[in-house]
């Protein structure tokens, strides 16, 4: 139940982070980037510190991905399923569907580096090893 709770509270504060951040560079937010950025953080949280022994830049280009994936997965239910039109990344160049692109894994490559030297004290903080 301890792992559940700690999951829940991640899932909290990565679709608030998700969120602010859209609203910070594009003005808006979807509700749905509210459980993208949920997804996103638990899963990066959880591989992070299943693989301590990979480096920093081993662990941001994984982060990269999964975000991308989770983005993509995300875009081809609710932009290309549902026909919701949350985003639309057919204008950049190399993207695929229109829901993903290489500019925003790049861009989520070095947003994955705060999140990756912040895992320890997320940890630390959601298991009430420190307090806030």
């Amino acid at each position: 139940m301890k792992k559940v709770i700690e999951n829940i509270q991640i899932f909290l504060i990565g679709a608030i982070l998700y969120c602010s951040i859209e609203i910070l560079f594009r003005g808006y937010t979807h509700w749905t980037m509210f459980f993208a950025g949920g997804l996103c953080l638990v899963i990066l949280y959880n591989t992070f510190l299943h693989y301590k022994q990979l480096s920093l830049l081993k662990k941001c280009l994984l982060g990269s991905l999964i975000i991308t994936f989770v983005e993509f997965t995300f875009g081809f239910v609710f932009n290309m399923l549902f026909d919701w039109n949350v985003w639309d990344y057919s204008h950049f160049r190399f993207n695929i569907m229109g829901q993903v692109c290489l500019l925003f894994t790049a861009l989520w490559f070095f947003l994955s580096v705060p999140v990756v030297l912040s895992i320890n004290y997320l940890r630390k903080m959601v298991t009430n090893e420190i307090n806030i």
